[in-house]
């Protein structure tokens, strides 16, 4: 099964510059989580899948912690992959897209973005 959770956006201070960890600024995370197909079919209760309140919770607070800055957003991309996969059993294999609209490109383009697929070893 894969469940989604698309284009969150959260307020967080991450970024290679000075500035963009100062001030912050807004991103957007996707994550598509993918269960065992084994057992899909007996999931009934929440207790038998994944609870993507706490999923968004646990990825709201990566993002928008003021203590923990990432320069870049690989290393976020990859804290989230591993909080999920080791944080929620059912979860077999992560996807986690970041796109970061404020770019400081001398250019024109609507965003920069990281994908990482990670699967549980």
């Amino acid at each position: 099964m894969k469940i989604r959770l698309n284009e969150m956006v959260f307020y967080g201070f991450h970024g290679v510059h000075d500035e963009e960890r100062r001030l912050g600024q807004r991103f957007i995370v996707s994550a598509t989580l993918y269960t065992d197909p084994a057992l899909d079919a007996k999931i009934h209760n929440l207790e038998d899948t994944v609870d993507y309140t706490k999923v968004y919770d646990d990825i709201r607070d990566i993002m928008e912690d003021r203590e923990q800055h990432f320069q870049l957003l690989e290393n976020c991309a990859n804290a989230i992959a591993n909080k999920l996969l080791y944080g929620y059993p059912p979860i077999m294999e992560v996807k986690i897209c970041i796109q970061k609209p404020s770019v400081p490109i001398q250019g024109s383009l609507k965003s920069v973005e990281v994908e990482v697929q990670r699967t549980r070893t």
